[in-house]
């Protein structure tokens, strides 16, 4: 295969300044509405959020699961050994190509939401399973079962299955912007690449990257000064969060700055590293019989329930008040979409010389049944422990405390504080590989060719500084912002929905000209 000669100038360097305006606009009028009104901006949240949930959360269910049943359709086809990117070669080993694959989803959710998603629906069982209050052991492999819907097969599919197969072809073949604009080609044609839509569509995604990526940048600095505080004395204050969030900056921006194959690729080798030899140890040392136990009886209810877990809406019919589905599955729904696009760019970047096959089998297959199994060994033992001795994780936890319940599975265990502040820089690395991944291709999305240092750095910068703005407001602040994700994901949303028809559409094709080629 050889590779196409595409439209964008290789290190030109150049800036969408329109782009930049727009999003670097809206984000400073997000955060001086925090500042001067957080009383009025928490309530224009909240009636976005309440909108969103209500009128696009059936749709959204229905976009996930046809996004990854037809990503595993792909993988049948004879189109899909095709190796993209116009590289015989993959650019990155695999170990390096899936750690930097595995960093994305987990930093949001690798360690906190680990801990906290199963002892909370353990503790108050999801409403699709029913009553399970006499059967423990159903309670259990239910609550496990409920976390792999969030983050297992459907949340990583969304991510960029269909997507960076568009985006591939598109950008390497064709010579198309890697951008999310691209996304809408197949629908409006040049139109989608030059004016208001193809803006209104970068835009959308860039703030909706940003909105996800600040979210846990601020999160982890209420995080650390919590575990700082539990485990040393260092008091629990804003000045401690600041530093936390400054010095998770430095370490991302620096690697964003290096590039791809240098800083982004080695933080994340160095983050999956760590997190193997950590897991290992709670393996070894904890539960082990019944983190297996766990894992397989999760899995179990999970893939015999799939279609009624996917498809659930309670109460809620067509349009009606999602409840606990919006605080959970649409909630973490708008989420992931929101990173899709650009996340998508991502992935389409580090993966040439890859198969369709193969980038679908990672996202889709393999990326979610670790994560499966990573949940089960942090969030399953809190379960175990839980049900060992009642209270020892539920209290701590008590009013959704993610941090406490993190601490209370950690502390549990031999060597608990070394596993604590352990676990904790595992932390600020998980969310540092998304963060410089994200600054790095925010950077990518206006610029033509490599983006400059300059405007990565920018990026990295920006968003630590967000995060400390809307955290001085107080944690309602950053909790706004992951509230308002779910509105940002209404826009994104539409902007994946092509991705179901011209990823097939792309893969025959390119089945076609093959066994044309060989004939």
């Amino acid at each position: 295969m050889t590779t196409t000669t595409t439209q964008t100038k290789p290190g030109s360097g150049a800036i969408d300044k329109a782009l930049f305006a727009v999003t670097g606009g809206f984000i400073a009028l997000f955060c001086a509405y925090a500042l001067f009104d957080i009383d009025g901006l928490s309530a224009l949240v909240d009636a976005g959020f309440g909108f969103s949930a209500r009128y696009f959360g059936l749709y959204w269910q229905l976009l996930l699961l046809a996004t990854f049943l037809i990503g595993l359709l792909l993988c049948v086809l004879p189109g899909s050994r095709t190796v993209m990117g116009g590289l015989d070669v993959p650019e990155f080993k695999m170990f390096s190509w899936g750690s930097m694959i595995m960093c994305t989803l987990l930093a949001g959710g690798g360690v906190f939401w680990a801990a906290g998603e199963p002892i909370a629906h353990f503790l108050s069982t999801p409403p699709v399973f029913g009553d399970l209050s006499d059967d423990t052991a159903a309670r259990a492999n239910a609550a496990l079962a409920q976390s792999f819907l969030h983050w297992g097969f459907l949340a990583w599919a969304i991510l960029g299955s269909l997507t960076t197969v568009m985006l591939m072809h598109y950008h390497y073949d064709k010579g198309l912007p890697l951008a999310p604009r691209t996304l809408l080609y197949p629908v409006f044609g040049e139109r989608a690449l030059h004016g208001p839509i193809g803006l209104i569509a970068d835009a959308s995604c860039v703030i909706a990257v940003v909105a996800g990526t600040v979210g846990p940048i601020g999160f982890l600095g209420l995080q650390l000064s919590y575990g700082l505080n539990a485990l040393t004395g260092i008091p629990d204050n804003f000045a401690t969060q600041a530093v936390a969030i400054m010095a998770l900056v430095a370490v991302y921006t620096i690697s964003a700055i290096t590039g791809l194959a240098k800083g982004i690729q080695l933080l994340s080798r160095i983050n999956v590293i760590l997190a193997i030899a950590l897991l290992v140890f709670m393996l070894v040392a904890g539960p082990t019989t019944e983190i297996f136990s766990g894992f397989l009886g999760g899995m179990q209810i999970y893939l015999t329930h799939f279609f009624d877990m996917t498809l659930y809406r309670g109460n809620a019919g067509v349009f009606g008040d999602p409840g606990w589905l919006g605080w959970w599955t649409v909630f973490f729904w708008g989420w992931f979409m929101g990173y899709g696009p650009l996340m998508a760019i991502f992935i389409a970047r580090i993966s040439r010389g890859r198969s369709i096959r193969q980038i679908i089998i990672m996202l889709s297959i393999a990326a979610p049944v670790i994560t499966n199994f990573w949940f089960t060994i942090i969030g399953g033992s809190g379960i175990f422990f839980e049900i060992a001795q009642p209270g020892i994780i539920s209290g701590p936890f008590e009013g959704f405390n993610l941090p406490a319940g993190l601490l209370a599975i950690t502390q549990a265990m031999p060597m608990g504080l070394i596993l604590s502040v352990l676990f904790l820089a595992l932390t600020m690395c998980f969310v540092a590989t998304t963060s410089d991944s994200m600054s790095y291709v925010i950077a990518s999305t206006m610029s033509e060719g490599e983006p400059s240092a300059s405007l990565r750095a920018f990026w990295g910068v920006a968003m630590g500084v967000m995060a400390l703005i809307l955290i001085s407001t107080g944690a309602g602040g950053i909790g706004k912002l992951q509230s308002f994700i779910v509105v940002t994901a209404v826009p994104v949303s539409l902007i994946l929905l092509p991705s179901l028809w011209d990823a097939l559409r792309i893969t025959l094709m390119l089945g076609r000209e093959a066994k044309t080629a060989t004939a």
